[in-house]
């Protein structure tokens, strides 16, 4: 049942966390955000999400380094994190896989099968 799933979108773009708030609010989840790595270890020191989407060009703290850390937390590390980037030339897919995401996501999205990817990571 969607609307006990809360995930976390941590992504810089203000128009990129408005239309993935939309669709997933859309499909009854709860949306918590973040702009940058700082504001997502606040979220993540109040909230466990059951799923985060990850931006992964960002500044100050990349996402493939946040991937990294999250996952290096024993309470968080079972929580799966999907990568939405814009990041698709070859290699990309594999360097996100390997700093730890559990999926990825092109940007920009579609729109149509949006919440199909989300589902398949939600279990």
């Amino acid at each position: 049942m969607p609307d006990s799933k809360t995930i976390l979108h941590i992504e810089d773009n203000f128009d990129n966390r408005l239309l993935v708030r939309r669709i997933l609010m859309a499909s009854g989840y709860r949306v918590v955000e973040a702009e940058n790595a700082y504001q997502a270890r606040d979220m993540l020191a109040k909230v466990k999400p059951d799923l985060i989407l990850m931006d992964i060009n960002m500044p100050d703290v990349d996402g493939y380094a946040l991937t990294q850390e999250i996952k290096s937390l024993p309470s968080l590390k079972n929580v799966p994190i999907v990568a939405i980037t814009a990041n698709v030339m070859k290699g990309d897919r594999e360097r996100t896989l390997n700093a730890g995401c559990d999926g990825y996501i092109e940007k920009p999205i579609d729109v149509d099968k949006f919440i199909d990817q989300v589902e398949e990571h939600l279990g």
